[in-house]
């Protein structure tokens, strides 16, 4: 760069082209940008949306069961709670397969029950 051997780069000074992607393989990316610009998107962003969207409903019913268990209302934890395990089994089911059509680095962790639990210790 001190010598000035990068001056005359082709693009000098032109904004990047950020419509594609230089590290995907040419056809998947042709592949995504046609699905985006006709209103639909890989199965695996719709996967991501609704593990996250369920993901995000289990908590607030976890969050409810814990503060009721919390009220001296113990006597329905044992129930609520296998039931709320039986969800977390459902979601993360969801996400292997995910992990399993997703591309490589985009991969996501599975929730775990006894982190959740440590979370609303909290």
């Amino acid at each position: 760069m001190e010598e000035g051997h990068f001056e005359n780069l082709p693009g000098k000074g032109k904004p990047l082209n950020l419509h594609t992607n230089p590290h995907a393989d040419p056809a998947e990316d042709t592949l995504y940008r046609i699905l985006n610009k006709n209103g639909f998107a890989p199965e695996w962003v719709e996967l991501n949306k609704e593990i996250r969207n369920k993901a995000k409903e289990w908590r607030v019913s976890l969050k409810k069961a814990w503060t009721m268990k919390l009220k001296e209302d113990q006597s329905g934890w044992e129930e609520r709670s296998d039931l709320l395990k039986k969800e977390l089994k459902q979601i993360n089911n969801m996400v292997f397969r995910y992990n399993l059509i997703v591309p490589f680095g985009r991969q996501m962790f599975g929730l775990k029950w006894e982190k959740e639990i440590d979370g609303l210790k909290e």
